[in-house]
């Protein structure tokens, strides 16, 4: 793998798959590993249970979808039944290898929490060790989200409201630091404990 763009496209790959070592892709289908290929990444999956387990290998183009869109790709094949034309299936080190094309395939929504872990990780980048900017998160009501963050030109802790839409608005992500400063947003919050002023950014 040489091709600089190749290579920046299985790193962000692999950092969009890390959470699924914790957490299934789809029910009974875990993440073994991501391998690099030329001009594509491959995704290994452990699927089924007990005596019925397989390990596959997908084989996805560079460049035919954003990595985000990777995981949705892969729950619609691994739950749904799918054909493979013979040229498109091969074996990989004692894997099923399956060369998917994505531009027939529709990927399943992302969950809830994949959508709040997208926004939670977006906004806990260290920065200053002395002073990070989020502290807490709360999933609840209808796919809301609700932040703990401190600003360190601020004394107390702002809950801020965001709503999890299917797709992660990274502008908004992006702004939140600058929308807690706004009056417009800012609401009590009387039955929060856990912070001193509550921001509401659910219809941005």
């Amino acid at each position: 793998m040489t091709d600089p763009e190749d290579r920046a496209q299985q790193a962000d790959v692999t950092r969009q798959l890390l959470y699924h070592l914790n957490a299934p892709i789809a029910e009974h289908c875990r993440l073994l590993g991501v391998l690099p290929a030329p001009g594509a990444v491959r995704i290994a999956i452990r699927a089924g249970e007990g005596e019925h387990v397989m390990n596959l290998l997908y084989e996805i183009p560079n460049d035919t979808v954003t990595p985000y869109w990777i995981p949705g790709l892969l729950r619609t094949v691994l739950t749904g039944p799918q054909i493979y034309s013979s040229s498109d299936v091969d074996e990989v080190m004692g894997m099923t290898l399956i060369r998917l094309r994505p531009e027939g395939i529709t990927p399943d929504p992302e969950p809830e929490q994949g959508r709040a872990l997208t926004v939670v990780r977006a906004l806990s980048d260290p920065g200053d060790d002395e002073n990070p900017f989020l502290i807490g998160f709360l999933m609840h009501g209808d796919g809301l989200l609700r932040l703990y963050v401190q600003r360190p030109d601020r004394p107390g802790i702002i809950g801020a409201d965001i709503r999890l839409t299917e797709t992660p608005h990274t502008a908004l992500i992006a702004s939140v630091p600058s929308l807690l400063g706004e009056e417009q947003y800012r609401r009590p919050a009387p039955d929060d404990p856990h912070c001193d002023l509550l921001v509401d950014l659910t219809n941005r």
